[in-house]
């Protein structure tokens, strides 16, 4: 039987050309006024899962 990708896990990662997982950051939605800039513009790029994550990530997303 075919396994089915997770559809929440699908709408927030990303999956790179080497295999990658890249997600957003946590703790860039909202409240930005006591957040410094140099923390926001970090916010700006996705960031890659590592460790178990990872392959929690990969095993439903079905990789």
């Amino acid at each position: 039987m075919k396994r089915k990708t997770h559809k929440g896990m699908r709408k927030r990662v990303k999956v790179t050309g080497s295999g990658r997982i890249l997600h957003r950051h946590a703790f860039s939605g909202h409240l930005f006024t006591k957040k410094s800039s140099k923390r926001k513009r970090k916010f700006r790029k996705d960031v890659v899962l590592a460790g178990s994550g990872a392959r929690k990530a990969k095993d439903l997303m079905g990789i």
